[in-house]
C-alpha cells in the first residue's frame, strides 16, 4: 500500500511566512511615512520658491516694481495675453497642494507697516494693484499628522524662505532672528 504524496505547506511554514510579511511590513512603514512628510516639505518650499519667482517676473514685467498679494493675482493673465506668473493650480489664497495650505498676503513689517499700494490696478498688466511687499507662507495641513510635514515655511520680499518647527507659519514680518533654509 502506498501513501498519498502531500503537497503544499503546512501550517507552520504559512504562519513562518506571514509572520516575516508582518516584522518587514513594521520596519518599512514607518519609513514610507517620513519620506512622503519628506516629499511634501519639499513641495512646499519649492512652491514658496515658485512664488518668489513670479513675483520678481510680475515686479519686473507688469506690476511697475510692485508685488502682488494675493495668489489669484499672479495666476491672472496680462490683459495682453500671455501667461500668469504662477502655475493656475495656485488660483487662491489658502490652497492646498501636497499636505500644505499656502497663502500670500501684505508684510505686515514692510514700510510703512502692511505694506502699501504703489500704484493704481489699472496701471499693471493684468488689473492688479502692485504692494511694495508681499510675506507667503506654507503650513501643514495637519501638523506632525500622516502625510502632511513637521515644518512650517515662510518667505518674503527678499527672496529667502525661513521655518519653523511648529504648526504656524513664521511670524509676519519675518526677523533676522528666524531660521533660513540652507
Amino acid at each position: 500500500m502506498t501513501t498519498p504524496e502531500a503537497r503544499g505547506f503546512t501550517l507552520i511554514e504559512l504562519l513562518l511566512v506571514v509572520g516575516i510579511i508582518g516584522i518587514i511590513s513594521a520596519i518599512a512603514i514607518p519609513s514610507l511615512v517620513r519620506a512622503r512628510m519628506s516629499g511634501n516639505e519639499a513641495s512646499g518650499i519649492a512652491t514658496l520658491r515658485a512664488i518668489n519667482s513670479g513675483q520678481v517676473s510680475f515686479a519686473s514685467t507688469c506690476g511697475g516694481g510692485g508685488y502682488a498679494i494675493k495668489l489669484e493675482d499672479l495666476v491672472k493673465l496680462p490683459i495682453s495675453g500671455g501667461q500668469g506668473f504662477i502655475s493656475p493650480e495656485l488660483n487662491v489664497n489658502d490652497v492646498v497642494k501636497s499636505g500644505y495650505k499656502i497663502k500670500l498676503e501684505a508684510d505686515a513689517g514692510g514700510n510703512p507697516p502692511g505694506g502699501r499700494a504703489i500704484s493704481d490696478a489699472t496701471l499693471s498688466c493684468n488689473a492688479t494693484a502692485p504692494w511694495s511687499s508681499y510675506y507667503g507662507s506654507a503650513v501643514p495641513v495637519v501638523f506632525n499628522g500622516p502625510g502632511t510635514g513637521t515644518r512650517s515655511f515662510a518667505t518674503d520680499t527678499r527672496g529667502t524662505i525661513f521655518f519653523n518647527s511648529t504648526a504656524i507659519a513664521p511670524a509676519n514680518p519675518l526677523t533676522a532672528s528666524m531660521i533660513p533654509l540652507q
